[in-house]
């Protein structure tokens, strides 16, 4: 009788302890990504696009912090391909990355899931394929992740939020392209200027007086980009995770690469107000533009363009020191930004990497420090974890420029988890570089013109409340300097986000290790993992 009366008891406790093992994991995201080819016309000619899910630009992804994201990527190219996720730290998980130095490619005509989880992450990125040329003509996207509910955002709620990817674009296929680069070519300027994907007719309607977000990525192949909406001002708080001091702009360079989100308030006349994008550093100008559209307006947007800069570098430069973290609000966990006093604690290592051109047998390459990388047919993840011999060596790339002629190689730079390294990009060319680092975010403490030397810490360097992000802009004949904490074990890619530039060899790997094999630190090779070169059969 006893029994049958506690029954009901049992019954209803295992009930809650089920769901309460339910909401304790973190929530799951499922997207399906077909990769196929089609017609698109952005410039107004006719020329095959890669679309995701039939879209161009690709479908945005939109999850919260700590979302687990499961991409399952279906190849219906005639290529090998992959997608990287520009941003997303993939903690413990290199496996995910998702460039050719840590998976094997997704054959055509097959399939490969990716397991991702948006741990300890806000912000704005992008993803975008990492394979060949593919990203030329299109594949790229969105990956906006906002905070727990739990969690305070130090800004008013925007009513609603838009997304803009703006890039370059040239009328060529993407094999064209690379046909031009593998012949020891370098590639023309491109021949437009896209926001999601159009010159002109992007439009967002809008409500006086209420307030919005923009969240921006610059998904170019190689031009910086600066961003404007004529008569309102740029309020900038947060870049790729970071919340920022909200310092407001009238227009904003956006690198390539880089991401960042504005509030804009909406107290102009009701009207249509031209939203702008124009290449910087380059001549000509190019512009793209799309419509703020205020409901109710009847009036069209009036020329002429707002102004913005073109190759004015000090102009930028300075901008961009003025980009400071917000140091008592919290980003992804509830304690404050600045409670991590990365000022502070001693550096392990400094590394001077030098980008150059080269020419390397008859051919046109670009190196760091001398090497230019050649990606081998074994992924360098993969080599490590099965400890295969000769696909490459640690520490194959030196600290610091050295003076033997350019050669051709697999660049591997070894640290051991929790090093504290100084990183300083150094550009003796003319044109503007972009660097990107995957798997950590790093502080952007330092730009300055010449060439760097310690001295100029004292200087320039921000030891105090330099914003963090994934990727930094090195001006030419200037060097930029970030501070990082390699917390993260695996093998992750540290590249130019120049395209044709990281095509032709402007790229290392950073090997971050330890010897305990535990899943406190990293995770084993995934059961779906594709195997491809020296890799062993499941």
């Amino acid at each position: 009788m006893n029994q049958a009366m506690l029954l009901p008891f049992y019954l209803g406790f295992l009930a809650w302890l089920c769901v309460f093992c339910v909401k304790a994991e973190d929530p799951y995201r499922f997207f399906t990504f077909e990769v196929t080819y089609g017609q698109i016309s952005p410039l107004g000619v006719p020329q095959r696009g890669i679309l995701i899910n039939g879209q161009f630009p690709a479908p945005t992804i939109d999850c919260v912090t700590n979302d687990n994201v499961i991409v399952n990527v279906i190849n219906k190219l005639d290529e090998p391909f992959l997608i990287t996720w520009n941003g997303v730290k993939q903690r413990k998980t290199s496996w995910q990355d998702g460039v050719l130095g840590t998976n094997c490619p997704i054959p055509p005509k097959s399939n490969w899931t990716y397991h991702m989880q948006m741990k300890d992450q806000i912000g704005s990125y992008s993803y975008f394929p990492s394979t060949k040329m593919h990203r030329a003509v299109g594949g790229f996207g969105a990956i906006n992740i906002r905070a727990r509910a739990v969690i305070f955002v130090p800004y008013l709620k925007p009513v609603e939020e838009f997304t803009l990817l703006i890039n370059d674009w040239w009328k060529s296929d993407h094999k064209v392209l690379s046909q031009t680069l593998d012949s020891g070519k370098p590639l023309t300027m491109a021949d437009g200027l896209l926001i999601n994907g159009r010159v002109s007719s992007t439009s967002f309607t809008v409500r006086g007086g209420e307030l919005y977000m923009f969240r921006v990525s610059n998904v170019a192949l190689t031009t910086s980009i600066n961003f404007r909406i004529q008569g309102h001002t740029l309020t900038l708080v947060e870049t790729e995770g970071s919340h920022t001091l909200q310092e407001a702009y009238g227009s904003f360079d956006l690198h390539v690469g880089q991401s960042a989100s504005f509030l804009v308030k909406l107290h102009a006349p009701v009207k249509d107000y031209f939203i702008v994008a124009s290449t910087r550093f380059t001549k000509p100008t190019l512009t793209a533009t799309g419509i703020l559209h205020y409901d109710g307006s009847q009036t069209k947007a009036s020329l002429p363009l707002p102004i913005g800069p073109t190759y004015q570098i000090h102009w930028s430069m300075k901008q961009a020191r003025t980009i400071r973290w917000n140091l008592t609000a919290n980003a992804a966990r509830p304690n404050p930004q600045g409670s991590y006093h990365y000022g502070t604690i001693p550096v392990t290592r400094t590394v001077v990497l030098a980008n150059s051109e080269a020419n390397i047998n008859g051919k046109l390459r670009y190196a760091v420090n001398q090497v230019s990388y050649v990606n081998p047919k074994t992924p360098l993840k993969i080599a490590d974890f099965y400890n295969i011999s000769g696909v490459f060596n640690v520490n194959s790339l030196k600290d610091t420029p050295p003076s033997f002629s350019p050669i051709l190689g697999v660049s591997v730079l070894g640290f051991t988890l929790h090093d504290y390294v100084e990183i300083v990009f150094q550009n003796n060319e003319n044109t503007i570089q972009s660097w990107h680092l995957d798997g950590s975010d790093f502080w952007t403490v330092g730009f300055g013109s010449g060439v760097w030397n310690s001295t100029l810490r004292k200087r320039f360097y921000n030891l105090n409340d330099a914003a963090t992000r994934h990727t930094v802009q090195v001006y030419p004949k200037s060097w930029s300097a970030i501070l990082v904490s390699l917390d993260n074990k695996g093998m992750w890619n540290l590249r130019s986000t120049i395209w044709p530039r990281r095509y032709l060899g402007q790229e290392l790997y950073v090997r971050v290790w330890n010897d305990e094999k535990s899943f406190q630190t990293e995770y084993d090779i995934p059961e779906n993992a594709l195997r491809c070169g020296l890799a062993p059969l499941k």
